[in-house]
């Protein structure tokens, strides 16, 4: 590991080893400063299109990422709003009937559909406890559609995050820049005691 120092050359950055011995090699760490994306940019096109921030900074292998979180996002939305609709549904026909002592085991109404299969009125606990099921269930799956849309916006907002802090970190050492050091310590306890160690430093 060598000591590394740092060109600047116009518009690019070369990361070339301290040594007399430099290579064709030695300048693979090279950055082309003209290319770097616009962080403000690559926020904008982000917002406007998921996913076209990281396009934009050509991070490519973070699309399966960015649209795998959206499509979870809105399936969960799709699906609770469906289960929220529906036991919604059969609670306002089944409160309707209710009063005007009309609750049939039909089939066909709403009410009777969402009971568990092998079940009645008579075995969820007649109407009036049914209906107070109904109701406590379209509350939850409405909090879990709410919960879902919340964790779109967030995801949402980490694709903006990642946009900007990856167009911003174009231009970041990434060389091999790295010094290692292993020399001997004294290190002291509570108790005021000394011993010897061997301390091992990478710096960055």
């Amino acid at each position: 590991m060598f000591p590394l120092s740092l060109y600047a050359h116009q518009d690019s950055i070369y990361y070339q080893p301290d040594t007399t011995k430099a290579s064709e090699e030695d300048f693979k760490y090279y950055v082309d400063l003209t290319k770097k994306p616009d962080a403000v940019k690559a926020v904008w096109l982000g917002a406007i299109c998921p996913g076209a921030g990281q396009i934009y900074n050509k991070s490519y292998w973070k699309l399966p990422i960015v649209y795998g979180a959206f499509m979870g996002c809105g399936y969960a939305v799709s699906m609770m709003q469906n289960r929220y609709s529906g036991y919604k549904r059969a609670y306002l026909d089944l409160y309707r009937d209710n009063e005007a002592g009309t609750v049939t085991e039909d089939p066909s109404k709403s009410y009777i559909a969402v009971i568990p299969e092998g079940y009645d009125l008579a075995r969820v606990g007649g109407a009036s406890t049914w209906m107070n099921t109904l109701k406590n269930r379209q509350s939850i799956y409405r909090r879990y559609r709410d919960y879902s849309i919340l964790a779109t916006v967030v995801v949402y907002a980490l694709s903006l995050i990642d946009a900007y802090v990856d167009a911003q970190l174009f231009d970041y050492d990434i060389s091999p820049d790295l010094s290692l050091y292993v020399e001997p310590q004294i290190y002291y306890d509570l108790q005021h005691q000394r011993s010897a160690e061997i301390k091992l430093a990478i710096q960055f």
